[in-house]
């Protein structure tokens, strides 16, 4: 009688793929955590149905027929790919070549990039990256469609369909150029200085409280806490003067170095213009409120290992700066 597959128990195949790999029962026995006359017995049965001894023994251990060396590459890789599908799922970052797409302005690439590039050479050299801008895109819809993998800002109550995690805090710093220092930073230094703010386009896509809307997500616009400083300067007869606002924060060295402007920024991407250009930081004579850089993901990607990495990566990326001040 033909075999029939839908009789056939995946037992004998795991039997016959270990005899085939050991050439002995004994070791195919030890292989599969069974007694050598089980793999004997489930041999027989093997042969019985297949109508082919399968293997012969010899003083060299068991050789496989013609027809077991046909079967054996299909067998093998038929276990694997069920073993693939049942077992938990794993990443091997150091052999992968998968692609991941983050959202980020250029602040947090700024600040974020370097670290994270240190670390992906030394655990993942093959991973890339696309880094899209957080504005001027529909980022629920992004995520929602798979495009991003995570995106990285300041939001505002995420709808339940996505997850988010802390990355780092900051809050913000007043910058100038060195040549302009100032021996002191006071509310009247505040109201005579023309200032450069960075705002993703808030009044004109309709923010409110500094905080744009789409699909239910709400990311942060003004990248300067409002909110203090008109709160600093609430009693002063001449409000801040608001002599530049850009749609981005790496334009700012270039206007500010000399020139007598100055810009309330990031305390972490201060540091990071220190390094470079010729900048100076002040801090502010009032306290701002301590923003949340977090992550952001979808929930269908919860638990993914490649991606369970990549937050893990990018939290590991991101340690200096929570230990920044």
């Amino acid at each position: 009688m033909p075999v029939s597959f839908n009789t056939l128990d995946l037992n004998l195949l795991k039997v016959f793929d270990a005899v085939m790999e050991e050439r002995s029962v004994l070791r195919a026995s030890q292989k599969v955590a069974l007694s050598q006359s089980a793999v004997s017995h489930s041999l027989a049965r093997l042969r019985e149905m297949l109508e082919d001894d399968l293997f012969v023994r010899t003083s060299t251990g068991m050789q496989p027929t013609a027809r077991a060396q046909a079967m054996a590459p299909q067998i093998r890789e038929a276990l694997r790919s069920l073993e693939a599908a049942v077992e938990l799922p794993t990443f091997d970052a150091s052999a992968s070549t998968k692609q991941f797409t983050l959202a980020a302005n250029d602040f947090t690439t700024m600040v974020l990039a370097p670290p994270l590039l240190k670390l992906l050479g030394r655990e993942a050299p093959s991973v890339d990256l696309i880094i899209k801008p957080v504005t001027r895109i529909d980022l629920a819809e992004q995520i929602d469609l798979g495009r991003i993998d995570v995106a990285i800002g300041v939001f505002s109550s995420p709808p339940g369909r996505f997850r988010s995690a802390l990355l780092f805090e900051y809050d913000d710093v007043l910058i100038v150029g060195v040549r302009n220092r100032l021996d002191r930073v006071d509310n009247a230094t505040l109201e005579r200085l023309p200032l450069v703010v960075v705002s993703f386009g808030g009044e004109q896509e309709g923010a409110i409280g500094g905080f744009i809307s789409e699909r239910g997500l709400a990311r942060r616009s003004e990248m300067y806490d409002r909110a203090a400083l008109e709160k600093a300067l609430a009693e002063s007869d001449r409000p801040p003067r608001m002599a530049v606002s850009l749609p981005h924060f790496l334009a700012l060295p270039a206007l500010i170095e000399d020139s007598g402007l100055a810009a309330i920024v990031p305390r972490p991407l201060a540091k990071a213009f220190e390094r470079t250009y010729a900048i100076a930081t002040h801090e502010l004579p009032y306290a701002t409120t301590p923003v949340e850089v977090r992550l952001l993901w979808h929930e269908r990607l919860e638990d993914e290992p490649s991606h369970d990495w990549l937050h893990d990566v990018l939290r590991r990326a991101t340690e200096a700066l929570r230990h920044e001040r």
